[in-house]
């Protein structure tokens, strides 16, 4: 199995973040990515339905023979990871748990916020399981639903994003929490503008960075790293649109994407 590829779902194109950091740490895995673009945002939908979409990706997926699953998405993670681990037999990785492993170790104060979509956020799973690890943690969650169109608009550096970003902290600036998880695949791409409002003292935790590192964790500890070679394989499926996720997708891994698949059979 050291030879088949990892498997990446995500409701739309935020889990090219995860992805983009898998090529830098693990440059020679080859991976497939699927962007359940049709039914994109799951941050706006019910538990049940983010379950049954999350089965059907990694069902696709698993078609492929991938060696390890990734829920490239905080959503999916927060509702249906344990179902899939129960499910599948090949190790399952979550965005979500890495991340808080790295805020659980970073914070001094004991004080963490969580930056996220709604349906994450209103989950609990944030709290739940950073109490779990740290129960006299204080935490703050923070729903950011304007983050995400403005990262897809490439508005990474503009002076409105920059507002609404100051607007979304002020609690977290107030109370002077020092460690905040970016809780949504979106968010890493405005870990710059992110830093410049709270300032250099406040550890940012990369969920990208932190799923990416689990993922090379996981691969050690089941020996299925791929060998060193030449070539690496991408491929990337939708459900909807290749043509826009491919003109999103270069932004986020910036580089050209040779090609985005139409799977519409979900």
């Amino acid at each position: 199995m050291k030879n088949n590829p990892l498997g990446i779902f995500d409701s739309g194109i935020g889990g090219l973040t995860i992805l983009k950091k898998v090529m830098e740490l693990l440059p020679h895995e080859d991976t497939v990515y699927f962007g359940d673009t049709a039914r994109l945002p799951y941050g706006e939908k019910s538990p049940e339905s983010i379950i049954r979409y999350s089965l059907q990706n990694a069902h696709f997926l698993s078609l492929h023979k991938i060696k390890l699953l990734v829920i490239a998405c905080h959503t999916a993670s927060a509702y249906s990871a344990k179902l899939l681990r129960e499910q599948f037999s090949i190790p399952v990785i979550d965005v979500i748990e890495p991340a808080i492993a790295c805020a659980v170790e970073a914070s001094i104060s004991k004080k963490i916020a969580v930056l996220g979509t709604r349906a994450t956020i209103n989950s609990g799973i944030y709290e739940k399981k950073i109490k779990e690890c740290k129960p006299d943690a204080e935490i703050i969650s923070v729903a950011c639903p304007l983050l995400v169109p403005l990262v897809e608009e490439n508005f990474l550096s503009h002076r409105a994003t920059k507002l609404i970003i100051q607007e979304y902290l002020k609690p977290i600036i107030h109370k002077k929490f020092d460690t905040v998880i970016l809780g949504c695949t979106h968010y890493p791409r405005l870990f710059p503008l992110i830093q410049e409002v709270l300032g250099v003292h406040v550890t940012i935790i990369d969920s990208a960075a932190a799923c990416a590192q689990e993922i090379l964790n996981e691969l050690k500890r089941n020996t299925l790293a791929k060998p060193p070679s030449e070539i690496e394989k991408r491929q990337y499926y939708v459900s909807d649109d290749p043509e826009k996720f491919k003109r999103l997708g270069e932004n986020f891994l910036g580089k050209i994407m040779e090609r985005v698949s139409l799977y519409k059979e979900l």
